[in-house]
């Protein structure tokens, strides 16, 4: 079994049934968490067939969902119908951390502005889950908290489209920032502890404070992913 369908059979539990969902939504969805959290390389080749058979629907909502995953940037579609796993060069990630470095602070001061007691606990929550994953070296169970973390603060933004569009550009080198599996333990504590400063700015309600921690996060981030690509 590929690791994919390992993670889809693994998490199946995870997605409650729900009528109202079109058959290309639940794909979707398991497959975007799927490809984010799951032990895949970039490159990867993913099987429309065994894919439909795991998640036990049809082929046709499963090639629609790898459509829309395709327009997030997060798989790769050629002529010849194969699909692949998304594989952004040096450059692009490099682009789309400067883009981050732009947008997302802004998003984290408008989003401190309005935040919920509601949000602000929960990206609490998010900061003890990853401080435990840490410790117990848990990379992937850190990855979907961090992943929580960042959908809560888009959230929270009263901007939509700036929520949907850090969403997106975090979505594109979403693998090489959390769950590369040669990623140091070492730089997941500190993001984790950057994030938390986060968290604290937002709480004391300084959101000019959140906006700077944000940018000085991003900027340990494009470090940390430079060293790492090039060096290994």
């Amino acid at each position: 079994m590929d690791e994919i369908e390992h993670y889809l059979v693994k998490h199946e539990t995870d997605y409650p049934n729900s009528d109202s969902q079109l058959l290309r939504e639940i794909a979707y969805v398991r497959l975007k968490d799927a490809i984010r959290h799951a032990n895949i390389s970039p490159g990867e080749p993913l099987s429309e067939n065994k894919i439909s058979k795991v998640l036990g629907i049809s082929r046709t909502p499963v090639r629609e969902a790898l459509q829309m995953l395709s327009q997030e940037g997060l798989v790769e579609l050629s002529p010849g119908r194969s699909v692949t796993i998304a594989a952004s060069s040096f450059r692009q990630i490099l682009d789309v951390l400067y883009i981050r470095s732009i947008i997302e602070p802004e998003l984290t001061r408008l989003a401190a502005e309005n935040i919920t007691p509601d949000q602000v606990n929960t990206l609490w929550d998010c900061i003890k889950i990853m401080e435990d994953a840490v410790e117990k070296a848990d990379r992937s169970g850190w990855a979907i908290a961090d992943t929580a973390w960042h959908e809560t603060l888009s959230e929270a933004c009263p901007n939509e489209l700036l929520g949907e569009l850090v969403l997106q550009m975090r979505n594109r080198i979403h693998r090489y920032a959390s769950i590369d599996h040669n990623l140091k333990i070492r730089q997941l504590r500190n993001g984790t502890a950057e994030h938390r400063i986060i968290v604290e700015k937002i709480a004391s309600g300084d959101s000019d404070a959140a906006a700077t921690a944000m940018h000085d996060h991003l900027d340990s981030l494009r470090k940390n992913l430079f060293d790492h690509l090039i060096y290994n």
